[in-house]
């Protein structure tokens, strides 16, 4: 994988104001994928591909990583960083709307990495319960939504975004199936391990 090219996207995602992984986030996520060397990553979010690329250093040897984005220009983008960094192999983009596209899957992971629309949160979740691993992670990136998921909260404006968030944090938490840590880096990290 070529670094050099990796962090030039990096540089241009950030000077665009693209949302992507930060790198406190991404060191935890990086410590916990080389822990369980991943064979397949299901990423909801894709953007310009920038955290599907460093994911695919920890992944083992025949395994690849889907990820899912529904904004066409972000898929492009990505196509193209993720051949200019040489991995090619490793990523496949899938073009759409995970809502629908998530039900139509009927592969099982070893990792989910859920960083897409906050509102949507408890039904990406649902969808990667079905497709997880025993044993298996999902990982969902901004939970606590810069503070506003724990405190009281309510402007028009986000308040679906935090309701539904704070559904998904209740799910995880009280779910006996689930062992759940929630991490205060980056935006707030969620570590999910299916134990049943």
């Amino acid at each position: 994988m070529d670094e050099v090219e990796l962090e030039k996207i990096k540089v241009k995602a950030l000077e665009n104001h693209i949302p992507i992984i930060m790198d406190d986030t991404l060191e935890v996520v990086g410590d916990l994928l080389n822990k369980i060397k991943p064979k397949f990553i299901l990423e909801i979010g894709t953007a310009v591909g920038y955290s599907a690329m460093c994911f695919s250093r920890y992944i083992s040897e025949g395994g690849y990583i889907d990820t899912i984005e529904r904004e066409h220009e972000r898929v492009e983008e990505a196509k193209k960083n993720i051949e200019l960094v040489g991995i090619l192999d490793k990523i496949n983009i899938i073009e759409g709307d995970a809502v629908e596209i998530l039900p139509t899957i009927n592969k099982k992971y070893d990792v989910v990495f859920i960083d897409a629309a906050k509102g949507k949160y408890p039904i990406f979740l649902k969808e990667a319960l079905r497709l997880i691993n025993k044993n298996g992670y999902i990982i969902a990136d901004n939970v606590l939504y810069k503070g506003y998921v724990m405190s009281d909260y309510n402007k028009h404006k986000q308040r679906t975004a935090v309701r539904n968030l704070r559904e998904f944090i209740a799910e995880i938490t009280k779910n006996p199936t689930l062992e759940t840590k929630i991490l205060e880096v980056g935006d707030g990290l969620a570590i999910i391990k299916v134990i049943a």
